[in-house]
């Protein structure tokens, strides 16, 4: 599976549960834009992963969203039952790529919504990506 920018560019790949040399690979979706890349990461830079952790300790919808994409997860991985980005700890973010990625691929996760927004416009203006 590979999620397509308006461009028609990767986006958001889907990855096997281990890697060629038999090691755990817990991120299902992989972010690959790398306009959302770097959108994102500046959202981490800037204490993203804690700010939105908080978020969704507070807020009963952010976290329900959290809880309900952390457990289709470990749905779509069942032989590593590990949460978005491999958390072990449910309600803790650990990479806010995977959330973005989980909310591109399986639209309807509030919580990588909204950190798909803190990024800022999801796709390039000008189809750079396939320069």
């Amino acid at each position: 599976m590979a999620l397509r920018c308006p461009y028609g560019y990767p986006a958001v790949t889907e990855e096997a549960p281990f890697g060629e040399d038999g090691k755990p690979f817990p991120t299902t979706f992989y972010l690959t834009c790398p306009w959302l890349v770097a959108g994102i990461a500046r959202v981490e830079a800037a204490g993203g992963v804690e700010r939105w952790s908080d978020a969704a300790a507070a807020d009963p919808a952010l976290a329900a969203s959290l809880a309900r994409a952390d457990r289709e997860q470990r749905e779509l991985r069942p032989e590593l039952d590990v949460g978005i980005g491999g958390t072990r700890a449910p309600g803790r973010l650990k990479c806010l790529h995977a959330h973005a990625a989980f909310a591109l691929a399986r639209p309807g996760y509030e919580l990588g919504e909204r950190i798909l927004d803190d990024a800022g416009e999801r796709w390039c203006p000008d189809a750079r990506c396939g320069r």
